[in-house]
């Protein structure tokens, strides 16, 4: 473990040097509160004992600045002068402890410093093992053991401790956001911020002030200068959401900043380097825009180094049930519900849906559904009828004939097979009900449901 000893008193430098490095602790002291700086930005160090009163900077003023250099060390402040408001202070500003030099005061920093040092090594271990068991047991929120689950997350996996850029494509509602989350919390960014914006949300001119900040003074309202989220997510992570609505413009700058790592705020001369992972995302066919000059190539080239396709949710029916199960804890949870059960019926008519909302829609229809139910069981009336009973739809064969014919057959029994399957969702299963709605009897739809191999 390294230590850093700051102290305008040369006596208490030396005293404390020789007593740690007794201890067993590396050892580096600084006079003053710029002196640790330059070496905090040279190596790095465990723990930082500083005096709080120094001329020049003041302990809580390095603290302050050296926390973006060390954010992981601890600070234990000591003073010759015992204020409680100076204690309330430093604490509330990061510090871990605080000490009063009495006479016996080096004894108590060695147990402090033991005992903080400790702390912070269990934190550490704790850290580690909450990542670990992220890798092991799947991601949190990308729910479901599907093959294409599995895939998705296997390629997250893979790539998330790389700095390269990625292109995130899929349907609206497939949770391309939870895939860009998982990305940053599994990379060695993961304790730095992690931004997103929607790019089609903006116009161009605030877009702009929006990535890259402005000065004063740049436009009428801008009385001070504002950080842009690039700057905001130095050292860690940008998301840039439907990417594919971005201005011809600003699709020029972004190319820049990506290919110079530096941003210049609006209005502003100077440029600032910046260390930002870049993931983007949308649900348009960008290889398509290229070919029609509506996205720049080079851009396109530059945002997908690695592609992840995230599958609509049409495409893993096997996650329904999990999702459903997940979405109904969780609403029932937050609304004051005891639900503890769901009908099978239900699972059945969600999994027959074609959910072109992908997952938010499977939320939003599991809240709407959790808000009706009074029961501890989640019933298929509480469903929308557009899932209940969904529309069949006959193909217009007369206005859309195709030059080759079709297969009468298979086309009658696809028709047979959806109604029946949508009666009895209808009927909740019960096979008389299901065929009085289909105006048959009994045992015609017992004789379909062979036919047909439809389970109840």
């Amino acid at each position: 473990m390294k230590l850093l000893i700051v102290d305008d008193e040369k006596s208490i430098c030396d005293l404390l040097e020789i007593v740690f490095k007794r201890d067993g602790y590396e050892v580096k002291t600084a006079s003053s509160g710029r002196a640790a700086l330059d070496l905090l930005s040279k190596e790095s160090v465990d723990l930082v004992i500083s005096d709080i009163k120094m001329p020049g900077m003041t302990g809580l003023e390095l603290l302050q600045e050296a926390r973006s250099l060390v954010p992981d060390a601890v600070f234990i402040f000591m003073t010759a002068f015992a204020s409680t408001s100076t204690a309330i202070q430093a604490l509330r500003m990061g510090a871990n402890n605080y000490i009063i030099k009495t006479e016996s005061f080096v004894d108590e920093l060695q147990v402090v410093v033991e005992k903080e040092l400790q702390e912070m090594k269990v934190r550490q271990e704790n850290r580690g093992l909450k990542h670990e068991l992220g890798r092991l047991s799947g991601i949190e929120n990308l729910i479901g053991t599907s093959a294409a689950m599995r895939a998705l997350t296997e390629l997250i996996h893979t790539v998330a401790s790389t700095n390269s850029t990625v292109l995130i494509t899929g349907d609206s509602g497939t949770g391309k956001e939870l895939v860009a989350r998982a990305l940053h919390r599994l990379s060695p960014r993961e304790r730095e911020p992690f931004t997103s914006i929607n790019c089609g949300a903006f116009p161009e001119t605030l877009l702009e002030s929006e990535l890259f900040g402005y000065v004063k003074g740049a436009f009428t309202g801008a009385s001070s200068n504002r950080k842009g989220l690039f700057e905001v997510s130095d050292r860690g992570t940008i998301f840039l959401d439907e990417i594919g609505e971005m201005s011809p413009t600003m699709q020029v700058k972004l190319l820049r900043v990506l290919q110079d790592l530096k941003i210049r705020p609006v209005g502003g001369t100077e440029e600032i380097a910046v260390d930002v992972r870049v993931i983007a995302a949308t649900n348009r066919n960008l290889q398509k825009m290229v070919a029609e000059k509506s996205f720049r190539e080079d851009l396109y080239y530059r945002i997908s180094v690695i592609p992840i396709p995230v599958p609509p949710l049409r495409e893993r029916r096997e996650d329904i049930r999990a999702l459903t199960d997940h979405f109904v804890k969780r609403f029932s949870k937050t609304m004051g519900k005891s639900i503890t059960a769901v009908e099978p019926e239900v699972y059945g008519a969600l999994e027959a849906y074609e959910w072109p909302g992908n997952v938010r829609e499977l939320e939003n229809t599991i809240e709407r559904a959790v808000a009706f139910e009074s029961t501890e069981t989640l019933k298929l009336e509480r469903l929308p009828e557009r899932i209940v009973m969904p529309e069949i739809k006959i193909p217009e064969i007369e206005a859309s004939f195709p030059q080759e014919g079709i297969n009468f057959d298979q086309q009658i029994s696809e028709v047979e097979r959806k109604l029946l399957e949508a009666a009895l969702r209808k009927a909740d299963g019960v096979q008389t009900r299901a065929a009085e709605l289909l105006k048959m009897t009994y045992r015609s739809f017992r004789h379909y449901m062979a036919k047909y191999n439809i389970q109840k």
